[in-house]
């Protein structure tokens, strides 16, 4: 794709996440903060994708996000392509994994566990990242990752 051909506009330095499920676009905003960043942010919606059917994408200028902000992409969209972009190029890819273990993102689906009653962090052990299958640290509650809700 020529840079003529790009349906948003460019960005100098920053980061471009591609490849989002249409419908998850708003959660991978939300789930990153970006409303409360004072740098420009582009999200684009329901873009036509040949993976996908439709797309989101989002530009963000001059931020770079850590390993840990990436880690909690993948709950709500594990596919996700991040773009590291430097000097209007892309100087880097990285695609988005479910790590491991997933500390203080999702809520437990027991309303009994220790989580839901003390004020502590929730531990995830990721069983099956293919079937999005999450076991709690604390009360051993095997949950859906697309069912669980965010922290």
């Amino acid at each position: 794709m020529s840079k003529k051909e790009r349906l948003v506009a460019a960005i100098e330095n920053g980061t471009v996440i591609d490849h989002i499920p249409a419908e998850k676009t708003y959660a991978v905003a939300t789930l990153l903060g970006l409303q409360k960043l004072q740098t420009p942010v582009t999200i684009g919606y329901n873009y036509p994708s040949k993976k996908l059917g439709k797309k989101g994408i989002i530009k963000i200028e001059d931020k770079f996000f850590t390993d840990e902000e990436i880690s909690r992409l993948s709950v709500v969209a594990p596919n996700v392509v991040l773009n590291v972009i430097r000097d209007y190029e892309v100087v880097e890819k990285k695609k988005v994994v479910t790590p491991d273990t997933l500390k203080g993102i999702v809520r437990c689906n027991n309303p009994k566990c220790i989580t839901n009653n003390e004020p502590m962090n929730t531990i995830f052990h990721v069983i099956d990242k293919n079937s999005g299958i999450i076991k709690c640290h604390y009360c051993d509650k095997e949950q859906v990752i697309s069912e669980v809700k965010l922290v």
